[in-house]
């Protein structure tokens, strides 16, 4: 059983994410690849025209799992998270992303 966990744990995810509320203005994008450099995630990140931010993580489901936490729940110190959508939640076999890295705005 504890084996079977592991493997699980150790398999890669590739999710979608966007994120609404005060989140543009308050460094969430800073904070954001703090906390993805933290947890070993790849991926990115970038505000978009309507105000909220957009990205992808990528890394093993356990990581990815603690990073979708801090987006949904504590983001950076000064922002206002009202929402967090992830979508396209798939496995993958190797990593699309050699780093997390800040996108230009989508303006």
């Amino acid at each position: 059983m504890e084996e079977t966990s592991y493997l699980d744990a150790s398999r890669l995810l590739s999710v979608d994410y966007e994120v609404f509320g005060l989140v543009q203005g308050v460094y969430f994008r800073k904070y954001a690849l703090q906390a993805a450099n933290k947890l070993g995630v790849t991926g990115c990140v970038k505000n978009t025209r309507t105000g909220s931010i957009k990205g992808v993580i990528q890394g093993n489901k356990a990581n990815v799992k603690l990073m979708q936490d801090w987006l949904y729940k504590e983001g950076s110190p000064e922002c206002v998270i009202q929402g967090c959508q992830f979508q396209n939640e798939r496995e993958i076999i190797t990593l699309e992303f050699n780093q997390f890295k800040v996108e230009p705005s989508g303006w």
